[in-house]
């Protein structure tokens, strides 16, 4: 069984978009795919949420899979109790995950906000569903002022579970980076104690997915399927154009 855990420092970090990168550098190795994502939180019915968001950037050929939907912008937890509607529980999310294992070469299991956000009235967490899958967890992460803390936060919450932390993405590599971002290409490894294993250029999900899925690969690191060794013209982080 092949799980990866995707999980982010915050919001508006770039986990769907990371997700995506590792999703279509999977398929163009030959590799099947699914996408997981427990609770989709702030999208109404019928429309597009992050797995299908994954999908069309990665490609058809991935699995998208939604265990419950909620429409505020929340916690899952919190939204699940505003609209009257069960919550996603941990065991939910590790059977759903090992029944796609089963089917496919890699499941990529993407949480809501942080790792510590709450599913459930128990306080349950992305790190539950983690555990009981014995995944590693991706932490997808900001590139400039502010980061370094709340990356080290999220390791440490890894830590004290016995979880595995399989690396840090920054998530929006910016075209013009400052010196905060530029420091934190040495200092982010430091602060996760794990490998930066990847940095997604600013614009990367506004791509046509075309060239997305040509891209990807050169963005991650060749633990997480891709050819990137490091630095930011061999990730691909120069500005980037759709079309």
């Amino acid at each position: 069984m092949s799980v990866l855990v995707v999980t982010g420092t915050g919001t508006e970090v770039g986990k769907t978009v990371v997700t995506a990168a590792l999703a279509a550098a999977a398929v163009a190795a030959g590799r099947s795919v699914a996408v997981l994502k427990p609770a989709q939180t702030g999208v109404a019915e019928g429309e597009p949420g992050d797995a299908a968001e994954v999908r069309r950037l990665a490609g058809p050929r991935v699995t998208a899979v939604e265990l419950a939907r909620y429409p505020d912008p929340l916690a899952p937890e919190t939204a699940a109790r505003r609209a009257g509607l069960p919550p996603v529980l941990p065991e939910s999310v590790a059977e759903t995950a090992r029944t796609l294992a089963e089917e496919h070469d890699l499941v990529l299991v993407e949480g809501a906000g942080g790792l510590l956000v709450r599913f459930d009235g128990r306080g349950s967490t992305l790190a539950d569903a983690a555990r009981l899958l014995g995944a590693p967890v991706l932490v997808v992460a900001a590139a400039g002022l502010g980061t370094l803390n709340a990356t080290a936060l999220t390791a440490e919450a890894l830590r004290a579970r016995g979880l595995e932390c399989a690396g840090v993405v920054v998530g929006s590599w910016p075209r013009e980076p400052d010196l905060a971002a530029r420091c934190n290409l040495d200092d982010l490894p430091v602060a996760a104690g794990a490998p930066l294993a990847g940095l997604l250029p600013q614009g990367a999900g506004a791509l046509d997915p075309a060239v997305f899925r040509r891209s990807a690969a050169g963005w991650l690191s060749p633990a997480l399927g891709g050819t990137w060794t490091g630095g930011r013209r061999a990730a691909g982080a120069e500005p980037v154009r759709p079309g």
